[in-house]
């Protein structure tokens, strides 16, 4: 996949580092010393654990330079390096109090190998916090389906599920191995969008990614506006002229 864009991921900077705010606050712990935010983006998570832990050492780790860049450039007190969470080899520390991911894992292939990975790197009782977009049942995901399978685009990619997301009931399984203690909720935010084309955009940098990586400038517009008219049926106009954005969100937190 071509590497990300920061400017296109914090046109919704708000709405996006919410669910980091909700998940950092759920962790227990006082006083940790050492923190990893595994798939940082550009900072932004980083920075919600910096604000809760300011004398910590914390590291921010992502593969996209575009992303790392923009996090160094915003928040140059953090630290940030480049990792491939998908490689098979993580050449990281073991010595974690909190490893902490939000929205990145959905990337990443088999989360029952993924989640062991990341609890090996916590130091007895740290804690594993980790978010995940749940979107597969969401009208835009539908109208992914639906689009890449039509015939205007059957030339360019057959559709096959983009994101790497298990059931809840798979998750608390997985948990249920590898932590003393977890727990597992979800929440739905209901993200207010100023017309449909604010939708467009803010799948423009994640779901609908996958797709727009394998057309060319001429080809993106054309699939972007078939899109487009599919999201006019699918997303109610409410009363004041906005949309809604109804995204759902699945966390946990376990400790080691």
């Amino acid at each position: 996949m071509a590497d990300w864009d920061s400017a296109q991921y914090l046109k919704f900077k708000k709405e996006r580092t919410q669910p980091s705010i909700d998940l950092a606050n759920r962790i227990p712990l006082l006083k940790p010393k050492k923190i990893i935010d595994i798939g940082c983006g550009p900072g932004n998570s980083t920075k919600v654990l910096f604000d809760k832990y300011p004398n910590a050492n914390i590291l921010g780790v992502d593969y996209s330079e575009n992303m790392l860049d923009k996090a160094s450039e915003n928040y140059p007190m953090i630290k940030f390096s480049a990792f491939d969470a998908s490689s098979d080899t993580w050449n990281l520390d073991n010595d974690y109090d909190i490893v902490f991911s939000n929205a990145c894992i959905q990337w990443i292939p088999n989360h029952n190998e993924l989640l062991r990975k990341m609890m090996n790197l916590l130091n007895d009782g740290g804690i594993l916090a980790v978010q995940i977009p749940i979107q597969y049942n969401e009208p835009i995901y539908e109208i992914m389906k639906k689009i890449v399978s039509s015939q205007n685009q059957e030339n360019h990619f057959s559709y096959s599920k983009p994101l790497n997301v298990l059931t809840d009931s798979e998750y608390y399984d997985i948990l249920s191995e590898i932590s003393k203690d977890f727990a597992i909720w979800t929440t739905t935010y209901y993200h207010r969008m100023k017309n449909h084309r604010d939708i467009i955009e803010w799948y423009k940098s994640t779901g609908l990614k996958p797709y727009l990586d394998r057309l060319d400038e001429a080809e993106q517009k054309v699939f972007l506006e078939d899109v487009y008219r599919e999201v006019l049926t699918q997303y109610k106009t409410q009363a004041n002229g906005e949309i809604i954005l109804r995204f759902p969100r699945l966390f946990f937190i376990g400790k080691k």
